[in-house]
């Protein structure tokens, strides 16, 4: 497995593998072609179907424009054969004659990758021996250590100084979020509602005015990243609001030290490289399960350590977070980040607390493991319908017209 500081990307919104890959993906190609008079992008699958609402063309005419013009083509009808979010990038010289082709795909996450290594980014070192919780686990029972000191053991030492960046990135965003009101852009006309929900908790008793608080600080982040704010992968943009929201309530309200929520963020951030590593993050590839449903497992897991769960019983909360996502389609109206995403991230943090109740309740032993779950997250990927992955052509976004 890949570093985890390549699952938290810091950036802008409002999509990890549209936004963010695509951006990066242009960075590189201009790098190798500074001298191209022109360029000629080809977006294919899910970047076609729902590129504009989620401003991929944008994200790359910024970067190549200033160099050379560009031209984006749109294939939304074409799905190439390794993943759904696939980009062809063509440099010319002055007589328009091709000098260069670059097929690269965005797998989730910011994340890039080439079909001929099948590597889930590009140029980049595995430093995880182990890929499986399970494994992980027995590692954690036999050492006598958590699932934050395997991070520390394979990370490099400067781990904590760019988490402590993301905390930091994610603590700002949320309070951006509370201060921000009107409009989020797009053709919805959908108004910010943390403010709105961070007032009105206030006046409520203290488990209502927990859970509003929750709500609040997911609908923040999640606003911020609509609106094209800088926020951190955790695991998507799209489900970027999940792990801050649960990690700065329980920060706020028990008085955790930043070093814990520092080490729970190490955690949370292992079990979404399992995820990324043995199924998807993409809800292109995989649907929103991908995103919102390992994001809710992260942080089930990363509020369980703080509680002081044991590995088994952090096991098993990260294993609910998943599970009952399985299924869960992404279906993005009219291509943006917004409905159902915003709304999604709130009750997906909810529903962290309650697997890190639920599984604090046990002792840690059940029967379906994380891993188990892992897999059955990615062929119940492989079996959704294009339609319901990243395409704006099913389900919620089906014949949505905006008011």
């Amino acid at each position: 497995m890949k570093s985890i500081k390549e699952l938290y990307r810091i950036g802008t919104g409002p999509s990890s593998s549209h936004t963010m890959g695509p951006r990066k993906a242009a960075e590189i190609f201009l790098q190798r072609h500074p001298e191209a008079a022109s360029f000629k992008v080809t977006l294919y699958g899910s970047l076609a179907a729902t590129g504009k609402g989620h401003m991929t063309n944008v994200a790359i005419t910024e970067t190549l424009q200033p160099a050379a013009p560009v031209e984006i083509i749109w294939e939304p009808k074409i799905f190439l054969p390794f993943h759904p979010n696939g980009m062809k990038f063509i440099s010319l010289d002055a007589e328009g004659k091709e000098t260069d082709s670059w097929t690269v795909f965005s797998v989730g996450g910011g994340a890039l990758a080439e079909e001929k290594d099948g590597n889930t980014s590009v140029n980049t070192p595995d430093v995880y021996e182990m890929n499986h919780l399970t494994e992980i686990l027995h590692w954690c029972e036999r050492t006598g250590k958590s699932y934050w000191e395997y991070v520390k053991e394979c990370e490099e030492s400067d781990i904590w100084d760019y988490l402590a960046e993301v905390w930091t990135t994610m603590k700002d965003a949320i309070r951006r979020g509370l201060d921000n009101e009107g409009v989020l852009p797009g053709p919805l006309n959908l108004r910010r509602k943390a403010s709105t929900y961070y007032i009105r908790a206030s006046g409520y008793k203290a488990s209502l005015q927990s859970r509003g608080l929750v709500f609040a600080y997911a609908l923040a982040v999640s606003e911020e990243n609509a609106a094209g704010g800088t926020i951190v992968t955790a695991p998507t943009c799209g489900s970027c609001g999940v792990v801050p929201a649960v990690l700065y309530h329980l920060q706020k309200s028990r008085e955790f030290s930043d070093i814990r929520i520092l080490r729970a963020l190490a955690t949370a951030g292992l079990i979404g490289n399992i995820v990324k590593q043995n199924a998807s993050i993409s809800g292109a590839e995989a649907g929103c399960q991908a995103e919102v449903g390992t994001a809710c497992s992260m942080a089930s897991a990363a509020a369980n350590q703080l509680f002081g769960g044991s590995p088994a019983q952090i096991e098993y909360a990260a294993e609910m977070g998943l599970e009952h996502h399985l299924g869960m389609t992404c279906d993005p109206v009219c291509g943006l980040v917004q409905i159902p995403c915003i709304e999604r991230n709130a009750y997906a943090a909810a529903r962290a607390l309650d697997a890190n109740l639920y599984s604090s309740f046990t002792d840690g032993m059940h029967r379906v493991s994380f891993d188990k779950v892992v897999d059955v997250m990615k062929q119940t990927g492989n079996d959704l319908p294009s339609l319901y992955k990243e395409t704006s052509e099913g389900g919620l976004a089906k014949d949505y017209k905006p008011m």
